[in-house]
């Protein structure tokens, strides 16, 4: 299926692991030239490296800085005179209690998970409303409707960006954007690999075993998704084969949800 993507600008957050990393190799595939953002520049460059046939810019940036969203758009700006994807995906786990973690602690992810993709929204849009459309996506979570008990700053937030992801595509669908956001459920990524290796360090158990049980008792598919697989979804969203797809959540989860939304 030809996605008929070749040559289209994308940027991408928090594109130096996981899905995200995952993300821009997708879009390279198709011929699609990407700004990969993050923090960790040593790593974002290392991941720029690696892909070929397109042009390839690396963003070093703190989202949550106020002033993050700007230096994102001016760059692009710069390299390629706009975009026509954007791709919010930078975010986190967090563990705490509602009663115990302080406003900081809040704050914080507000800015990662929400205020990012607002910024980043007002800074693209017009200049991607003015090379006539595009396509915005956020990858939100399962939590967002289906919330991890040991993570309620993480459930909240990502709810919150779902919210915001179908008032932006209503807000811009005129302008011949489309807006969606994607809802992963279990994916291998380093955030679950970490976690299970502190969870289970001198227990006895090995974390392939942790993780391993973790699908089994939550998705019927019984396994955890590659990077790649979300990816592919994202990759699709982008594409005008997927033209009538907005202001949407959609579950990519191996059966995980538990409720008909």
């Amino acid at each position: 299926m030809d996605l008929r993507l070749t040559n289209r600008v994308a940027v991408v957050t928090g594109g130096n692991a996981g899905i995200g990393e995952a993300i821009a190799h997708g879009l390279a595939a198709e011929g699609v030239h990407l700004a990969l953002c993050a923090r960790d520049e040593e790593r974002l460059r290392a991941v720029a490296d690696q892909i070929r046939g397109v042009r390839v810019l690396p963003v070093a940036v703190d989202l949550t800085d106020p002033d993050g969203a700007a230096r994102v758009a001016a760059a692009v700006e710069a390299e390629f005179g706009g975009a026509d994807i954007l791709i919010n995906n930078a975010g986190t786990g967090s563990e705490e209690k509602i009663l115990t973690a302080p406003d900081s602690r809040w704050q914080s992810y507000w800015e990662l998970h929400v205020m990012a993709a607002v910024r980043l929204a007002r800074e693209i849009a017009p200049r991607m409303k003015a090379r006539g459309g595009g396509v915005i996506l956020h990858n939100a979570s399962i939590c967002a409707t289906q919330p991890l008990g040991y993570e309620p700053i993480y459930n909240v937030t990502k709810a919150a960006l779902v919210m915001f992801s179908k008032c932006l595509a209503n807000e811009l669908i005129g302008d011949n954007i489309r807006v969606n956001a994607v809802n992963p459920g279990l994916v291998m990524t380093g955030d679950w690999i970490k976690t299970a290796k502190a969870l289970t360090s001198g227990t006895g158990q090995s974390w392939e075993d942790y993780l391993a049980r973790i699908a089994e008792e939550n998705a019927p598919i019984g396994r955890f998704a590659t990077p790649q697989e979300i990816a592919d979804f994202f990759v699709f969203l982008c594409s005008d084969r997927a033209a009538y797809s907005v202001g949407s959540t959609y579950y990519v989860d191996g059966g995980w949800l538990k409720v008909t939304t």
